[in-house]
Parts: structure tokens; sequence; C-alpha cells
């Protein structure tokens, strides 16, 4: 949020119980015009109190209730304003999808004819992510700086990427390889991904990069889904050396049908969402950017932790567990694992729209400070990307739900469960990736590290991590 819109409330805090006292009624009417009177911060501050007043409802069913709120939100968001009115935009169409989907008919009606290339947008996003955040640039070099050790003298290196979308990760490591003092190795890539021209395209790129240095080379395309592997499909081949890189990819195999699970959850549980309300309106931030910038919403604050104690929230997943299993079963030297550092598998409505309101308002916020907001790659990233991950995490349940971005400790745990053990990953690694972050002229983006691993930040916030694992010793 820029400058000239975070001066401080006099009494927010009382701004905020007059918010939580107006009824939300149908005699309102369409027009709301002392909303357009609110000054910058107040707005915020509103915005917050009405989406989190409309999620309490969709949660507890009073459509009408939640229809109404969101009339006086489409008052206040804008998907062209400032940073608060941009996140209320998307949240608001999200919970609007959510309500639809109370009508299946209506919702597939609404959205029969709406043709979308889903894959094509998917990697026009991902390229625009890749250019104007530095997050997968530093993540790029530290999952390559951890090859390269790793593979120190050996002379058959067959590389496993999940998730084959952006050459540009390999040809830099294809370089990096090349300048080996033993010579370059020979490198086998293997490549996943949906789409068979992603992976010619790869392919292409990589084959003529790799020629240009001399360097004996392969690539296996890979044409599937990652939840449909068969790793027979991966040609591992006895005598090479295997390494893994996942970015942002395993978070979408905690995807499962949990509506079973859903129905046998204690009322205390599924009462939670009318608590998280109450604590919510009892905010006393002095400013709608602390508020953001110090992760606390009235008296509620995202931890860590905070969706653990949801049994739905638990580390245990049968096809994570299994994927990282069969993994394992191929015995690679060395498995990067980069994903959002961020609680979006929480079993309730409220606990993931205040999570995921936390999380992308730091990527609204580093857009803010370093975009314009004219920007077509802004609004693009903001409505293509965060918009529909917003929309998944908040409208979806159940096998649809993929967006179940989780913290670090929880993938710790997974892996350890798989047979995992965590290596530090190296101090020049963090360096190279700590030299790009200050590149970049802006001094939001940092980095830390964390039990042998490496937090990508925006101003404290852990926005991404990137961890490395070898097998123990036994199976």
């Amino acid at each position: 949020m820029s400058q000239n819109e975070s001066s401080p409330l006099k009494s927010s805090s009382s701004s905020l119980q007059v918010f939580s006292m107006m009824s939300l009624s149908p005699s309102l009417g369409s027009s709301y015009p002392w909303l357009k009177e609110l000054k910058s911060e107040e707005r915020g501050l509103y915005l917050i109190h009405l989406l989190l007043t409309c999620a309490n409802h969709v949660a507890t069913g009073s459509l009408e209730n939640a229809n109404i709120a969101l009339e006086q939100i489409s008052e206040l968001a804008s998907p062209d304003g400032d940073t608060m009115q941009r996140i209320a935009a998307y949240f608001t169409e999200a919970l609007a999808d959510r309500i639809l989907k109370t009508w299946p008919g209506l919702h597939k009606a609404i959205n029969s004819t709406r043709v979308v290339d889903l894959v094509s947008e998917q990697a026009l996003v991902r390229r625009l992510f890749f250019e104007v955040f530095p997050f997968l640039k530093a993540a790029f070099l530290l999952v390559n700086q951890a090859i390269i050790e790793a593979m120190e003298g050996e002379k058959v290196v067959h590389v496993i990427d999940l998730d084959a979308a952006e050459p540009m990760q390999w040809i830099a490591l294809i370089r990096g390889l090349s300048a080996r003092p033993e010579g370059p190795p020979h490198l086998r890539i293997t490549g996943i991904h949906v789409r068979k021209e992603v992976l010619d395209h790869m392919g292409h790129r990589l084959s003529e990069e790799a020629e240009k240095l001399d360097i004996p080379f392969q690539f296996n395309p890979v044409v599937g889904e990652l939840e449909d592997l068969d790793v027979e499909r991966l040609h591992v081949k006895t005598g090479e050396a295997v390494a893994i890189s996942s970015v942002l990819r395993l978070h979408s195999l905690l995807a499962s049908d949990d509506e079973p699970l859903r129905k046998k959850l204690p009322l205390a549980l599924k009462n939670s969402n009318g608590i998280h309300l109450q604590r919510a309106l009892q905010m006393s931030q002095n400013t709608l950017g602390e508020l953001l910038e110090k992760d606390t919403v009235d008296g509620y604050s995202p931890s860590p932790d905070s969706a653990s104690s949801s049994p739905l929230s638990s580390p245990v997943s049968p096809k994570v567990d299994t994927f990282l299993t069969a993994l394992r079963g191929l015995l690679p030297k060395l498995v990067v694992i980069t994903e959002q550092d961020s609680n979006h598998n929480g079993s309730t409505l409220m606990e993931r729209l205040l999570e995921s309101l936390h999380s992308y308002a730091a990527l609204f916020d580093c857009l803010e400070s370093t975009v314009s907001r004219a920007s077509s790659d802004r609004l693009k990233l903001e409505k293509m990307l965060f918009g529909n991950e917003i929309k998944n995490i908040i409208s979806c349940e159940g096998a649809e739900r993929k967006e179940r971005h989780e913290k670090l400790e929880k993938w710790i745990q997974r892996l350890d469960s798989a047979g995992f053990c965590n290596v530090p990953l190296s101090y020049y690694g963090m360096l190279q990736a700590k030299t790009l972050l200050q590149g970049y002229n802006c001094n939001g983006y940092k980095m830390k590290g964390e039990n042998g691993c490496v937090m990508i930040c925006w101003q404290d916030r852990p926005m991404f991590s990137v961890s490395a694992w070898r097998c123990r010793n036994s199976l």
C-alpha cells in the first residue's frame, strides 16, 4: 500500500465497532453513498469486516445475508483500485462462486459457454510471475546449486522435473555443469507436463543449449498429470545419479475428497467460523497497513500451526505419502522442493479465508510497491493467477480444491515419514540467491535460513520455501 494511503486512523477500533453494529439490511437498497465518503484506511477496514461477515453467512448457509454483504462489498472493491480494493474484488468473486455452487445447475449454466485454455493460461501467468517477481529465479538458483554440489564427480546425471514448464532453469544448470573442473557429465533430463507442446519446446531449447556447450544430453518427455504418474515411465537406469526437482507442484497432490470426513467433524469445529468472526470484529490496529503487515486480524493471528488442530489438516495424506514413497524407491541422490509457504489447507471456510487474506495481501502489496497499478501484466497476474488461486481456495472443496499450500513444517514431517533426511542448502547457493534479490532494487525482498532450508520473503513474511533432501540409509 502506498504511503499516501496509510495515514493513521484516529480511532480505528471505534470505527470497526460502528461497522460491526451496522445492519446489512435489504432496506439499504443498491446504493450506499456514505461508503464513497470513507477514507482509504476506513474503507480497507470495512472491506475486511464485510468479507468476514459475508464468509460467515456463506459458511452458515445464510445466503440472503451473504448477498446483502456482497452488494456492499461491490460498492467498495475494485480490481484496479488500491491494494485492499483489489484483494476484496477477488475474494468477493470467490465467495460469490461458492454461493452459486449451492445451485449446481445454475453454476454450470453460467459457466457453460466459458471457453478457457487453462493450460495455456497457466503457462502465460507463470511466465509473468517468473518475470515480475524474483521468487522463482531465486528458487532456481538454490535448486541448481544444490544439484551441482550433490552431483560432484558423477559421470551420468539424471534430473527429473515434476513440472517441466520453465526451460531457463535447466539452461542455467547445463551451463553450470559445463563449467565443472572435471568436465560435464552425461546429462539426462526427464520433464513431466500435461501438454506435449510444452515438453517439445523445452526439449528443443535444452538440446540446443547442450549442443552449443558440447554436453552429452538426452531429454525424456513424460506427458500426463503428476497424480497419475507411473514411475516406470521415468526410465531411471542403473548407474545414474538421480536428482528430483518439484517447484510449486507437490501441494496439488494433497487434494482429496474430504467430504465424508467433513460430515464427521465435531460440532465445536463446525461452529468455529462464528468464533473467528467474533475475533475478527475486535480490531485495534492503527492502520490497515499495520493490520496486514503484523499478520493480525482482531485477535486472530494466523500461525504456522494454526491449521494443525483440525483433523483435516493433519500431515497424513495417502496420495502424497504414496507418491513420496514411490520417489524414495528411485533412490535419488537429491530431492529439492519449492513450495508456497502458507496455510491454505484448513478445514473451515473462515480459517482458509483468514489465512489466504494475509498471504495474498503480501503478494498484492509486493506488486503495489514494485509495479504500476495501470500495468496490464499486473492485472493479468492478479486476475489469472492470484484471483484463480483465491477462488480455488475459497470456492472449492474435496478433490476440486487443488491449491492446498502448507507451511514448511508440514513438508518436513511428510518427507521425514517417507524416509528422507534434510540436506542443508549451501552458503554459496544462498549467497547467489541473496545477490539476485538485492539486484531488484527493492528492500522488501529478503531471505533467511531455517533448519537448513531457505525462506524467500516479502518484508518479514515467508512467501516460498526451498528445501533439499536425500534418502536415509535404509528403506
